[in-house]
């Protein structure tokens, strides 16, 4: 993910809900709305200077890469630039503990994955990802061992700062290698390291993730996969500099989703960076396919989301979310 887009990050998660919701693969009242994260549960990995930080005008344009947000009040930046953030944080941290319920979770947003505990960049505020992570290690019993696949067209240099040192987490990571950030010393969390050149095309691609998602996977027993969904590898991304196809992203995702499930590991799937209009499409084709093929289930070969079971069951994982914080 990087930033930069001509449409709004909320805006953009409005219009991958919206598409979803349309080709009634979700119901309304099955749409689970994110609470935004707390002070309190952003302490969890952020340390208090860098939140004291955010205080700032100036640095939130710095991070968000929009200039003219330096010159607003912080409090309109709180409100129309951060608090969307923070929700969709806070969605990322209950997806974590909807993973783990019933096999799968989407948060519609998310994937900041350029932040770490005590620095933001690339329009990344708030260190999302690993703040499921450590959520889920801290609260949820069972899970103490996770994978990220991050396959996003950026490198994931937040996360992969964070769990520098950390046993407990393994990282396999694929990006264009001569784009933002490039940061040399987070590469040396990567346990699988797939760097890509320009212009990669859906052949090589798929070729590469089927590879070394197996291998990953094999390599290490996660009790949960985080996946960063990034749509910025589309062909004619701005940012990304790759050039693959609707199909070969909607076949990235199955094959990461048919390789986690058909090993019995739960997965969060965050959509992370996109900055076309028609990623909500595509986003939403992903996972009416993922549907389709039976891979958003548990226990069962397909999964109804329609079904009063289904509905009742992620309406009580929802409500878990309060129980979530460390306090």
């Amino acid at each position: 993910m990087n930033c930069s887009s001509g449409l709004s990050k909320e805006n953009q998660k409005l219009a991958k809900t919206n598409v979803v919701a349309e080709e009634k693969l979700i119901a309304d009242d099955l749409i689970v709305q994110a609470r935004e994260a707390t002070d309190e549960d952003l302490l969890v990995v952020h340390t208090r200077r860098y939140l004291n930080k955010l205080k700032w005008s100036f640095v939130v344009a710095a991070i968000t890469e929009i200039p003219p947000v330096a010159f607003l009040p912080n409090f309109v930046v709180q409100r129309k630039v951060l608090k969307p953030l923070r929700t969709q944080t806070g969605g990322t941290i209950m997806a974590g503990k909807l993973a783990v319920d019933r096999g799968w979770a989407i948060n519609v947003g998310g994937g900041f994955h350029h932040c770490s505990s005590d620095k933001g960049g690339g329009f990344c505020a708030y260190a999302d990802i690993t703040l499921a992570i450590k959520f889920l290690f801290e609260r949820v019993q069972g899970v103490s061992r996770a994978t990220i696949i991050d396959l996003d067209a950026h490198q994931g240099n937040g996360h992969e700062r964070d769990f520098m040192d950390d046993p407990r987490v393994y990282i396999m990571d694929a990006y264009n290698r001569y784009i933002y950030p490039g940061d040399g010393f987070a590469k040396r969390a990567i346990k699988r390291k797939v760097e890509l050149e320009w212009g990669t095309e859906d052949s090589e691609y798929l070729q590469k993730v089927h590879t070394h998602v197996e291998g990953a996977l094999n390599e290490f027993k996660p009790d949960i996969v985080v996946y960063n969904a990034g749509t910025d590898i589309l062909d004619g991304d701005p940012l990304g500099g790759l050039a693959i196809s609707p199909q070969g992203i909607v076949k990235r995702d199955e094959v990461v989703f048919r390789a986690a499930r058909s090993r019995g590991v739960p997965v969060l799937m965050v959509t992370s960076g996109g900055y076309q209009k028609r990623t909500a499409r595509i986003i939403a084709d992903s996972i009416l396919n993922l549907h389709s093929l039976g891979l958003l289930g548990r226990d069962r070969p397909a999964c109804a989301l329609g079904s009063p079971s289904l509905q009742h069951t992620v309406t009580d994982s929802a409500k878990d979310f309060s129980n979530l914080s460390l306090q």
